[in-house]
Parts: C-alpha cells; structure tokens; sequence
C-alpha cells in the first residue's frame, strides 16, 4: 500500500476501515512506524472501552503492537493536542469514539496535521457506525480491507457476532468488545443477523 498522505503538510484525513480480521490494526501501526521513520511526531491514540489484548499498546490480532495513549473521551484528545506538538494524530478503533470525533479531525486536519484513524465500518448487523461512514466521506484517502470468510473463505466485508455459536440478534447492544471468542469475519451470503 501506497502512503499517498504521508508527506503532505496541507492536512489530511485516512481511513482504514473494514470487518474484524482485515489488518486494521497492522496496517496503522505500519503507517506509524512510517512517519516515525520520517521524523514525524506521532501522538497515537486508541479508546479506554478497547482493552483486549492491552490496555497501553495498540495491538493487532497477530501480535504486532505499538505504544499508545488510551483516551476515554474527546475531551482528552482535545488536551493532548493543545499539550503537544505533534504531525500526526493515529487514533485505533475510532467507532468507539463518540461523533465529537468528527469534528476533531477535521479540525485537526485543517491545522495541516495527518490525522490516520482506523476501524470497523459497520456494526454487527452490517450497518454503517455513524462517525465512521461521516469520517469516510470527509477523508482524503480510504483504505477498505477484507478478512476471510470464515465459513466460505471468500474475501469478508463484514463482521459476525456470536453468541453461544450462533448469530446475535438484530436487537442485541451494538457496543459488545470481544475477539475470536465472540466475532468472525464473514461474506456478505454468509453473514447472519437473527431478527
């Protein structure tokens, strides 16, 4: 993958997006080690509500990891960017993000920093998380990635949510954090949503 951003200082919005187990996570993580390797100052950043693998470090699903700053709101981010000097603001799994996050970007972008922000593009149910698809439509640069499915092992768009082995339902919290014990990565005739 082309950083087509990478070296603009006119500001700039990427989107990483895709179902669970596309390489979200790995593929911020390589942009930053990019722009560190530039010389850029990186202030990267996941939400508190993602605590998976670790609380401190964003961490793909096969390991590779990178420090970070845990925020639980908009307001931090808000301090942390008049604390610092920074190039580029890298945020992981921004659906976790209120839609105040909108707005920060964008604003961010527009003092001529690199903002990298990736994510799930769509809930459980194959809908669209609200701040995303917004963030999407605002970026300069989208990268849309693909898992496997794991029921055909066909390229995945979406990602499916287990309960008990079987789909959730329609009804069921659109928030639930979880790994390969609740969520697989599935094709659009493979997803299942109980009504």
């Amino acid at each position: 993958m082309v950083d087509t951003m990478e070296y603009s200082n006119n500001g700039s919005i990427e989107m990483i997006v895709g179902p669970m187990y596309a390489g979200k996570s790995e593929e911020l993580i390589r942009r930053i080690t990019r722009a560190q390797i530039a010389g850029l100052k990186v202030i990267a950043l996941k939400p508190k509500l993602d605590d998976r693998y670790s609380l401190n470090h964003i961490i793909s699903h096969n390991g590779k990891q990178r420090d970070c700053i845990v925020v639980d709101k908009v307001e931090e981010i808000e301090a942390l960017i008049k604390e610092e000097d920074f190039d580029v603001l890298a945020i992981d799994e921004v659906q976790f993000i209120g839609s105040e996050i909108i707005e920060l970007c964008q604003r961010v972008a527009d003092m001529g920093k690199r903002v990298i922000c990736s994510g799930l593009d769509m809930d459980f149910r194959a809908e669209p998380f609200h701040n995303v698809a917004h963030l999407i439509a605002i970026a300069e640069h989208v990268t849309k990635l693909t898992a496997i499915c794991m029921v055909c092992k066909m390229p995945a768009s979406r990602t499916q949510r287990l309960v008990n082995g079987k789909p959730a339902k329609y009804t069921d919290p659109i928030i639930m954090v979880g790994a390969k014990e609740s969520y697989e990565a599935r094709c659009r005739s493979c997803h299942r949503v109980e009504k």
